[in-house]
């Protein structure tokens, strides 16, 4: 979770409902993970497969509209071979719907203590939002390994994460935040990098037509990016 494992306390809410066993880390699941923001919950399974037969199984639904944890809950009883996990946490009420909707990993912008502290307690993996080398430097004294690098591109980008890679060797990161399919392997490339978030390969326009097959191929050109 965040590099460690850590006991769930009694009173926070925790994945033992889950379906399916959250995952040892979010890193190491795919090159990518695409951040989603779906508006209609019907779309989430369509959406899901289309992303799993592309070969990108782990699935950010960011908690930024009113139907994110109605298609968290719809992918976690439909598509159980999709890792799916919810984004854009902010508080620790948000990280218990999550988990109560089937989320197998968390991922937040930023952090507080008391957000920190619900995802330690979730019983899955999650990656804290960082973008300074001071709440790097924070996170590591907590024990924690993995973390989301956010936002990329404004924050610096292959040129900043390169920079910690000699002093902070143990910090491994997922940058999301203004990364395509262009600049993608340029950050792949880190020794410090286990995989990237972007939104790419779901269009908007093939959303609206719900061109799920054009998803799947982008998924798929995303997933290459592996090898």
């Amino acid at each position: 979770m965040g590099g460690v494992t850590r006991a769930a306390s009694s009173s926070a809410p925790t994945a033992s409902g889950l379906s399916a066993p959250p995952p040892a880390s979010v890193l190491g699941l795919a090159p990518v993970i695409p951040v989603v923001v779906l508006d209609d919950a019907a779309d989430a399974v369509p959406l899901a497969r289309a992303l799993v037969a592309g070969g990108l199984p782990a699935i950010e639904v960011t908690l930024r509209t009113p139907a994110a944890l109605d298609a968290i809950r719809a992918v976690a009883a439909e598509v159980p071979e999709a890792v799916i996990g919810a984004g854009t946490l902010l508080t620790p009420g948000q990280v218990g719907a999550a988990l109560t909707a089937g989320s197998r990993f968390l991922v937040s912008p930023g952090w507080s203590p008391r957000l920190l502290g619900a995802m330690k307690d979730s019983g899955v993996p999650f990656l804290p939002g960082v973008s300074t080398t001071s709440e790097v430097v924070t996170l590591l004294d907590e024990g924690l390994t993995e973390m989301k690098f956010f936002p990329a591109e404004a924050a610096g980008g292959t040129a900043y994460l390169s920079s910690l890679a000699a002093p902070l060797p143990q910090a491994r990161f997922c940058p999301t935040g203004g990364i395509g399919l262009a600049s993608a392997p340029s950050y792949l490339a880190l020794p410090n990098v286990g995989c990237v978030g972007g939104t790419w390969m779901l269009p908007a326009d093939a959303l609206a037509a719900k061109d799920w097959d054009r998803v799947r191929r982008l998924a798929q050109e995303a997933a290459a990016l592996a090898a």
